[in-house]
């Protein structure tokens, strides 16, 4: 299991008991047992399946909350998520409230579910309420812990897949992405980002990509890098970028534009090193460092490598 899909676990058994996890794919034996540690399971293992393609997966995910008469879908908001879960909603009908980041009860278990999520860019947190049924919901991946799982696993059961009623007008030709040792931004539990003070490619990868490497981190960036060139959209933080919310994100040499803060600002812990003691980032950092990150960051990696080698 990814590390972000246990928020959607720990948030679906917040509310009840019982709580089933579906899993989609192909060849899916190790994450269903991984993920019958927390929930029973229903196994959607087929190959038409492998890719995830949006109408194929919503559309089984739409049969399999039908059979269970579901009340309540939840996943993670990811990527994926985007393309599939909202299209399972709109096949399920009923409401959709996305990137969840906090909830309440009122009335009791049975009474009225209240939702906190962020708007217009995270400027705002709303809270909203869903009317119909089924209720779909995404939540934010470090909203929410895992539970603990149980001594004894739960049962595993397979979906049967009728491969004639599957959409085919979608079919997966290729995936380019740039592959390496980093976490994928959007699932790492550590970011370390860097902004406008690094002045290349290469100062970015020495100090944001050493420090990184360190904490067995992934790196992210900000806009003026991608802009500049510097770095490749893919690790673009922000409104226009990728929204993280990782237990840790370091921000380095960002000033904290309302554009960066709406990708991260929702982060568990947020640390920034910058030589503007009014840069505004500060104003949302757990931690700050008035300094150079020219001259912080070397000394937190050589720091890191030493206590690794003490060990």
């Amino acid at each position: 299991m990814r590390p972000g899909s246990g928020a959607a676990v720990g948030f679906a058994r917040e509310l009840s008991e019982d709580t089933t996890a579906l899993v989609l794919g192909e060849n899916l034996d190790a994450i269903a047992d991984e993920a019958a540690k927390f929930a029973p399971v229903l196994a959607a293992d087929n190959p038409t399946l492998a890719a995830p393609v949006a109408d194929r997966w919503a559309h089984v995910i739409a049969e399999v909350a039908r059979a269970q008469n579901a009340e309540l879908i939840v996943a993670t908001s990811t990527t994926w998520a985007k393309d599939i879960v909202g299209r399972a909603a709109g096949l399920l009908g009923g409401a959709m409230a996305s990137d969840v980041i906090g909830h309440e009860v009122i009335g009791g278990a049975n009474g009225e579910l209240r939702l906190r999520r962020p708007m217009f860019a995270g400027a705002v947190n709303a809270t909203i309420v869903l009317e119909g049924s089924p209720q779909i919901i995404t939540v934010r991946p470090s909203a929410y812990d895992a539970p603990e799982p149980a001594a004894t696993p739960f049962a595993i059961e397979p979906v049967a897949i009728d491969t004639d009623t599957l959409p085919n007008t979608t079919r997966f030709e290729s995936l380019d992405r740039k592959t390496g040792a980093r976490p994928d931004v959007t699932e790492a539990r550590i970011v370390v980002s860097g902004g406008r003070a690094f002045k290349n490619s290469e100062d970015f990868e020495q100090h944001i990509g050493g420090l990184a490497d360190a904490l067995g981190a992934a790196t992210g960036s900000s806009r003026a890098l991608v802009d500049a060139g510097i770095t490749p959209n893919s690790l673009q933080v922000g409104q226009t970028g990728k929204i993280v919310a990782p237990e840790l994100y370091l921000a380095l040499g960002i000033s904290g534009a309302v554009q960066h803060l709406a990708g991260m600002k929702n982060s568990r812990v947020i640390a920034a090193i910058n030589k503007d003691p009014d840069a505004p980032i500060f104003e949302f950092a757990d931690y700050g460092l008035v300094g150079d990150v020219y001259e912080e960051v070397p000394r937190l990696i050589a720091e890191l490598d030493g206590s690794n080698s003490a060990q």
